[in-house]
């Protein structure tokens, strides 16, 4: 019975297994057949060329520079959302009126498409007709800037994805037994050993999961920096994703955008390794 359970198991999942591979392996081994070559449709060249991609990878500044603001911009974002989410998770566990609307409301940013929220930021940081100009009473060149640029590429993802990751830590909080807080109120525990003991630990398998989650799609980035400053002033807000797409889709370098790609999943792959890791630990 187990023998003939488990080819009934193999059977039922065989067409999703079938699917996946169609729609993720193949292209991944495709995209990597193409990094070892050389590819430009538009002067007609295509040839084999191993690992020289590869190797031009490490003399390409611009793509040094992107991985660094790939990292920059992941490690920024995925901290402050981790903060500020844990601060609203804990004070959406709390009961008081009309919690039902403020956490209705608090959702309002993660439902709106990312590329409308680009596009209502990058009006907000409108240099002359700027709403955040006018309330500061500054005229910062929000979007024109280097520094300003890529911090306003970080807030405007910490706006929109901190509602998300403030979800998931109140569905973790909302199952932690309330017996155990009852037993630290009654030893006398207060209130920063308490999270500190009982909220913090139990808690840390979700905040390993948001994580995960977060720092995949925050190193993955593109259409929120993309259509907020396209990569610019002078390429200093360029992460990764979107060095790889103007490589591929402008100047149609095939094989070199290829590699930049192959290297996003790589570095995706590592991050998903050492979170699983952590929370299998855990």
């Amino acid at each position: 019975m187990n023998h003939r359970g488990a080819r009934s198991g193999y059977l039922f999942v065989l067409p999703a297994a079938a699917v996946l591979a169609f729609v993720t392996i193949y292209p991944l081994c495709h995209v990597f057949w193409l990094s070892l070559h050389r590819r430009l449709l538009i002067f007609d060249i295509h040839r084999f060329v191993a690992l020289d991609n590869y190797r031009f990878l490490l003399t390409d500044d611009r793509f040094l520079r992107s991985l660094w603001n790939t990292v920059y911009f992941t490690a920024t974002s995925v901290t402050l959302e981790l903060a500020i989410g844990l601060g609203l998770a804990l004070l959406l566990n709390r009961t008081f009126r009309y919690r039902g609307a403020v956490r209705a409301a608090i959702l309002i940013p993660w439902a709106i498409p990312t590329v409308v929220s680009a596009r209502m930021w990058e009006w907000m940081y409108n240099t002359d007709f700027g709403i955040l100009n006018h309330l500061l009473g500054v005229k910062v060149n929000w979007l024109g800037s280097p520094f300003w640029a890529m911090n306003a590429a970080v807030f405007m993802d910490v706006w929109k994805t901190t509602p998300f990751v403030a979800l998931l830590l109140t569905a973790g909080l909302q199952v932690i037994p309330r017996e155990l807080y009852q037993a630290a109120s009654i030893d006398g525990a207060g209130p920063w050993l308490v999270f500190r003991r009982i909220t913090l630990p139990l808690l840390r398998p979700m905040i390993l999961v948001v994580l995960l989650f977060r720092t995949i799609d925050a190193f993955r980035v593109f259409d929120a920096v993309y259509v907020l400053t396209g990569g610019g002033p002078a390429n200093t807000t360029e992460t990764l994703s979107v060095y790889a797409y103007k490589v591929l889709f402008q100047t149609l370098q095939f094989g070199y955008g290829s590699t930049i790609s192959i290297v996003v999943f790589a570095c995706v792959a590592a991050i998903s390794v050492f979170y699983v890791r952590l929370f299998r630990r855990s």
